[in-house]
């Protein structure tokens, strides 16, 4: 099969790169040292509608598809930026283009494409839950006109910059369901009216990745809150997972082409011993395989991004995408730290902060190790690894 770009796609690639020039390195220098929300640089991105190219043309978005969001956030990456500060406004699309209501799509949609709101944040995590999602306690009791919601999130990101958030909260107890999964509700909540019923906390990271405690006191919603079908939370928030982990490995595989690209040209301008460091195969040899795993990664992400677009089932290959992406960025990554010595160190090159970014992504938004257990269970047919007396 063919992943080679259309002469469109490619212009938006170009585009992306002339948005990205306009913010080097030290802008985002800057921006991580003092711990600050790139708010310029989402304005520029919301601004030229490449925030809102899932988003249906009726809908007053782009109404393009997977392939050309993974374009965008590449492409953010491999110029030297951060895709995360805007990602989430791409993949929690899915659950609301999917199950969202009509109403709900006319009312919340083109806002976003316009970008007079955004919707930059979902909450599902939970402290004593984690990866196992089917533990969560968060509870939103059904009342006449609507729901009272009471619990606690971590890890909830960019809460601050968003006026929605989507938020998996249980509709009956886990004891009352006959599957686990079952009897969870996602809910799009208006943050600009939720008041005081939602407490936020900042949790510093040794990234600049913004995230947060969201502690939920009596928060009332309508009933129109609700997305999709009440219980069906669980599988409708995956429509979400899915497109995330694609556009994640995107972001990953940028970060690996932006390690390579300033690896060669390092290796062949830095003279020792009087000639380029670069001639060197202890040196050349792990750029090359660095380039070689994120052209591989990549492959595995196009036909990720393709099998979404068609409507296919993608969860196999898209969490295949995002570990084998991951993986690739951080080679990149401890490569790229190899190269450049001592200097590699140093805040001025940039490598040391792309280094803390590309490590994230090998324990989030889903672990790796989990990754490896749901290929092996659910593609290869073996036994489950965890939960069962295993380990993950």
């Amino acid at each position: 099969m063919d992943f080679s770009l259309t002469h469109e796609q490619e212009q938006y690639r170009h585009g992306i790169r002339e948005i990205c020039a306009k913010f080097p390195d030290s802008y985002w220098r800057q921006i991580d040292a003092e711990k600050r929300y790139p708010e310029e640089f989402v304005r520029a991105l919301t601004s030229g509608g490449w925030l809102s190219v899932l988003i249906p043309a009726e809908y007053g978005g782009a109404g393009l598809g997977m392939v050309e969001a993974c374009i965008v956030l590449e492409e953010i990456n491999a110029s030297g930026g951060n895709g995360a500060a805007c990602h989430a406004q791409m993949y929690t699309m899915g659950a609301l283009l999917r199950h969202g209501t009509e109403s709900q799509k006319r009312r919340y949609l083109p806002e976003i494409a316009a970008g007079r709101l955004r919707l930059q944040s979902m909450a599902v995590t939970e402290p004593e839950a984690g990866s196992d999602t089917s533990r969560i306690t968060t509870f939103a009791r059904k009342e006449a006109d609507g729901y009272v919601v009471n619990g606690q999130k971590v890890f909830t990101s960019r809460v601050q910059h968003s006026d929605l958030l989507l938020l998996l909260a249980r509709t009956q107890r886990a004891d009352e369901v006959a599957r686990k999964t079952d009897g969870m509700s996602l809910f799009l909540i208006d943050l600009r009216q939720a008041g005081s019923a939602i407490e936020i906390r900042p949790i510093e990271t040794m990234v600049n990745h913004e995230t947060n405690a969201l502690f939920i006191s009596d928060l009332h919603l309508p009933a129109d809150a609700l997305v999709g079908d009440e219980g069906a939370g669980f599988r409708q928030v995956l429509d979400g997972l899915n497109a995330e982990r694609i556009l994640i490995a995107s972001e990953s595989i940028g970060d690996a082409r932006w390690f390579v690209e300033r690896s060669v040209a390092y290796a062949r301008e830095r003279i020792v011993f009087g000639q380029p460091i670069g001639a060197n195969q202890g040196v050349q040899f792990p750029i090359a395989r660095a380039f070689m795993r994120a052209q591989a990664a990549s492959l595995m992400r196009w036909q990720a991004a393709t099998r979404f677009d068609a409507g296919q089932s993608c969860g196999a290959e898209a969490n295949m995408a995002k570990l084998l992406a991951s993986e690739a960025a951080w080679e990149a990554a401890e490569m790229a730290m190899t190269t450049y010595g001592g200097s590699g160190m140093a805040v001025e090159t940039g490598i040391e902060r792309k280094f803390r970014e590309a490590r994230l992504y090998l324990v989030a938004p889903v672990t790796n190790n989990l990754v490896t257990a749901y290929v092996a269970e659910h593609v290869l047919g073996l036994p489950r690894s965890y939960g069962t007396g295993g380990s993950a």
